[in-house]
Order: structure tokens, then C-alpha cells, then sequence
């Protein structure tokens, strides 16, 4: 029986998107040019796989027929045999020969693109901005909220970024292993947050399974990069997803609806995973910790413990004491005040949690008023809870996130029985 054309163009897109684009900025050098043509490409596809199928690869087919679409554009632009000089100095006369499809060789160019978005002479939120739209396809809107800025505001960095990699000739190859030191911590980050979407969605389901596994696929392969020892936060990192990501199954009920950490069947954790990351963790703490790390012993610790009420938070509180002096930020000490509550009890947590709204930096941040309305709810003050759960239900955009926020809105909405 036929594939459906138009799941098979939604399937390659959710899932080759960022593959395809990485492959198209290899062959003509140009990231706008590659995101166009592979636009497209989609757009022929709709139309002719409905009237002759789907094809044996989709994906070499969209590379393929984007391909052939950048050519055209090039010749219409300028003269092409006049320009031919030019562009075999840039590389471009490389698309007139036929690609090698082989998927052994095609998931690496996404690699390749990390370490060109990743280069010194961007910066950082360049780096993870370009990446977060190349490799993961987001639109700038999901970016921007990533980075709590407004949809323009990212758009230009995207501009500015794209315009430096190509007149500064950024080259679009892996760094030689020298180079690769003053790259690497960026290209850590971006892979963690290209799981960090895949975790908790920006949009629908709570989950994208294809960008967690990817991201994990990409932070094996840099532990397996040659050069120098691997960095413990390069094992510290594929710890950390790894510990996350055997919690996937867990986290959402039949229905698709959130199931909070406390709440969860333990015995649908990956332990599997889990035994995976222990030894990895262990060996990333041997030295002095990094921000991944922390964040692995922390995700360790909860995974260690058989039932929610055995988790050790004071543990956690200390990890989190030494994370805000590792890597200080916002966000850190928002999961630092959910952690003391668990020690401490609510109030405490809510003292911490209101200084840290004070300062305005979360305010666009739903998960801040998501947790001060549950500190709120379990302090008894449901009508301030409420205000909270509002808050956070204006600013949230998962499907899964804003049906429990309503959830529990609805229960401190209830009249006392």
C-alpha cells in the first residue's frame, strides 16, 4: 500500500529538516540560499509525490530537487558559465555533481554545521540561534522565546549571523583538533538545548522524541571525536540526556496529559539508560565539576531514588548552591527555590522565588509563575495561586504544560467543601 504523500512530506520534514539544510549549506555555501531552496523543494514535493508516490528516499529527493533549485536561482541571478570561476573557489560547482546519499556520511554534516554556527568569531547567542534554526528548523518565533527576546529582535541576530559567516568566508568544515577547544563548550550547549526542545517541546506534545535521540546521537559522537582526552562535560553532557531522557515514557499519561516528577511510575524509567549514565557521571565529577555535571549528579539523584519520597533533596539543595556559583542564572535559581521548598517547606521557597521575580528577568518565563502558583497552592492561598496559574497559562505554548496549568487552576478555583 502506498505511503500517504502528505504524512511521508510532514514525516521528512519533522524529522530530516535540520539533516537536509546542513547538507544544502555544505553543497552551496549559503544559509539563506539552502533554506529557500529546501523550502522549496517541500513545496514541489506536495505536488508531485501526491501524482507519482513517494519516493525509495525522500530525503535525497528533497536534497535533490533543492539542489537543482539553487542552480537555477544562480543562473538567473548572473551568468553562470561567467561566474563559474567564482564559485569553484567557493565550493558551489560541487552541487553539479551528484551527491553521496549514503546515511553513514549525510548525519555528520549536521555536526559540521554546530562547529560552523559555533565559531569564535560569533557570538554564543549567535551561535545557539543559528543552530536552533538550521538544525531543529524552528521558526524565529520559538527561538526568540527561547532566548525571552521578541520575534524582530532574534530575526536580526539571525540576519547579522548569517551575513558574518559569509563575508568573513567562515568555512563550513569541522575544525581541525587544535581549533576544536575554542569551540567545544559552545557546541555543547547547543546540543543540550536541541535536547532541551526535544525534552519539552516549544509546541503540541510534550515530547519530540527525534530531537532527543539526535542529540544524544551528536554528543556520543563528540566523546568520539579524536584530539586530546574528551572533556568531562562532553560526558558529563551525554550523562545528562541520558538520565532525562529514560524519565520520556513516564512523563505523560495515556492521554498525553503531564505527570510531574513526584507522580511518576518509576518502573517506566529506561534503566537501561540509567545504568549507562552512573559510571559517566562518576567520571565527570572526578575533578572539578562543570555546570553538565551538576546538572547530572542532580538528575542522577532522582533517578536514584526507588520512590519520589526517598529522593535526597538536601543533596540536590548543595548541588544547586554549587551550580549557582558555577554557572549563575535565572533559571538556576528558579529550580534552586523548587528544590529548598522540597527541604524547607514552601515559604522559604516562595521568599526566593519573589526576589528572583522582582528582578524582572523571568517574567516571560512561564514555569517562575507556574511555581510560584504551586507554592502558593500548597500554602493555602488559592485566589493568589490562581493569579499565578493565569500568568503562566498566557505564556505558556505546550498543548501538555497548559492542560495540567489548567488542571490546576481548576482545583484552587473550587469552592472549599
Amino acid at each position: 500500500m502506498p505511503l500517504d504523500s502528505t504524512a511521508a512530506i510532514e514525516a521528512v520534514y519533522r524529522s530530516d529538516w535540520g539533516r537536509i539544510v546542513a547538507t544544502l549549506i555544505r553543497l552551496v555555501g549559503d544559509f539563506d540560499l539552502a533554506e529557500e531552496c529546501a523550502q522549496e523543494a517541500f513545496a514541489a514535493a506536495v505536488d508531485q509525490w501526491r501524482a507519482s508516490g513517494v519516493p525509495e528516499s525522500p530525503r535525497a529527493w528533497i536534497i535533490q530537487t533543492a539542489r537543482h533549485k539553487a542552480i537555477d536561482r544562480i543562473r538567473r541571478k548572473a551568468n553562470f558559465e561567467e561566474k563559474l570561476e567564482s564559485y569553484v573557489a567557493s565550493g558551489l560547482v560541487r552541487t553539479l555533481e551528484e551527491p553521496n546519499y549514503d546515511t553513514s556520511e549525510i548525519p555528520d554534516d549536521r555536526l559540521r554545521l554546530i562547529f560552523t554556527c559555533c565559531h569564535p568569531a560569533l557570538a554564543l547567542e549567535a551561535q545557539v540561534a543559528l543552530t536552533l534554526r538550521t538544525l531543529c528548523g524552528l521558526d524565529t518565533d520559538e527561538i526568540a522565546r527561547a532566548f525571552l527576546v521578541p520575534p524582530a529582535t532574534m530575526a536580526q541576530r539571525l540576519v547579522r549571523a548569517k551575513r558574518k559567516i559569509r563575508d568573513a568566508g567562515i568555512p563550513y568544515v569541522v575544525p581541525e583538533t587544535n581549533e576544536m577547544a575554542a569551540r567545544l563548550d559552545a557546541v555543547l550547549t547547543v546540543i543540550y538545548l536541541v535536547f532541551n526542545e526535544g525534552y519539552t517541546a516549544t509546541r503540541g506534545s510534550l515530547v519530540r522524541t527525534d530531537l532527543c535521540a539526535e542529540a544524544i546521537r551528536l554528543g556520543r559522537l563528540i566523546v568520539t571525536l579524536p584530539g586530546p582526552q574528551t572533556p568531562a562535560e562532553a560526558t558529563a553532557l551525554v550523562a545528562l540526556m541520558l538520565l532525562q531522557d529514560s524519565r520520556r515514557d513516564a512523563r505523560l499519561d495515556e492521554a498525553g496529559d503531564l505527570v510531574v516528577l513526584d507522580k511518576q511510575d518509576r518502573g517506566r524509567w529506561n534503566q537501561e539508560q540509567i545504568a549507562e549514565a552512573f559510571p559517566l557521571v562518576e567520571e565527570a565529577l572526578r575533578g572539578a565539576p562543570g555546570p553538565f555535571a551538576l546538572q547530572a549528579a542532580i538528575a542522577a539523584l532522582h533517578c536514584q531514588a526507588a520512590r519520589a519520597e526517598e529522593t535526597d533533596w538536601p543533596q540536590i539543595v548543595r548541588l544547586y548552591d554549587l551550580l549557582e556559583r558555577v554557572q549563575p542564572s535565572p533559571i538556576v535559581s528558579l529550580n534552586r527555590a523548587v528544590a529548598v521548598a522540597m527541604v524547607d517547606g514552601p515559604r522559604p521557597a516562595l521568599t526566593l522565588i519573589d526576589a528572583l521575580a522582582a528582578t524582572n528577568d523571568l517574567d516571560t518565563y512561564h514555569l517562575l509563575h507556574a511555581a510560584r502558583a504551586d507554592l502558593l497552592r500548597r500554602l493555602g492561598s488559592p485566589g493568589e495561586a490562581a493569579k499565578s496559574y493565569l500568568k503562566a497559562l498566557a505564556l505558556v505554548t505546550n498543548d501538555s504544560e497548559r492542560r495540567f496549568l489548567e488542571r490546576r487552576l481548576r482545583e484552587v478555583q473550587l469552592p472549599p467543601t
